[in-house]
């Protein structure tokens, strides 16, 4: 897989940014995982949540995926449902 399976046709534009910035981190390893999970449930999700995504975003790859992965607590984000979700999302792809 190379990229985001789902068109951003039908989403508003807060849902268009997200979904890009998802896709587009910086490394591969959280293109992936935000990615798969944003394709999956972009549109389905709350303001709120889509607010914890932005929080979430603004954590850089190393520190987001360390925590993602359980090898870091980042108390700014340890408490955000949403981020509970994302690292409980199943990755079926085995290129990770």
């Amino acid at each position: 897989m190379t990229g985001t399976t789902r068109s951003s046709n039908g989403l508003d534009d807060r849902r268009k940014r997200l979904l890009f910035r998802c896709w587009h981190r910086g490394t591969r390893e959280m293109d992936l995982i935000l990615g798969r999970f944003a394709d999956a449930e972009i549109a389905n999700l709350s303001d709120a949540e889509l607010t914890e995504l932005e929080t979430l975003l603004e954590v850089n790859d190393p520190d987001l995926y360390a925590a993602i992965t359980g090898d870091k607590v980042l108390p700014a984000v340890a408490n955000l449902a949403l981020f509970a979700r994302i690292k409980a999302f199943p990755i079926t792809d085995g290129n990770l």
